[in-house]
């Protein structure tokens, strides 16, 4: 099991949970951020952080947002378990799904 970001965060990008993961696994990529399902060590430490409330244990997750699921984890399909987001900086891709959302506005 692991957590997963889901709409509120696409193209907000706070970066709280970021701060807050200790082992680095939540990735930028252009639109969105996401979590490496094989680094999580699902302390659910990002969750509260989330000013937008888009960070949920995968079993919790709305059935509005279940796609998000599938579109977290194919951020990993090429790039696969880099062992740290920090070092790795921002990845100029998103899964398809997530790459075609219309733009958001993050004032909601």
């Amino acid at each position: 099991m692991t957590y997963v970001i889901a709409l509120p965060c696409v193209d907000l990008k706070d970066r709280a949970c970021v701060d807050e993961c200790p082992v680095d696994c939540i990735y930028e990529g252009g639109r969105s951020l996401y979590i490496q399902p094989d680094e999580c060590v699902d302390c659910g430490a990002c969750e509260p952080v989330c000013p937008v409330e888009a960070i949920f244990y995968e079993d919790d997750l709305p059935e509005q947002w279940q796609e998000y699921q599938a579109a977290n984890a194919g951020f990993f399909d090429e790039l696969g378990s880099p062992g740290g987001a920090a070092k790795l900086g921002v990845v100029d891709y998103d899964p398809p799904f997530i790459a075609a959302l219309p733009p958001q506005d993050p004032a909601g």
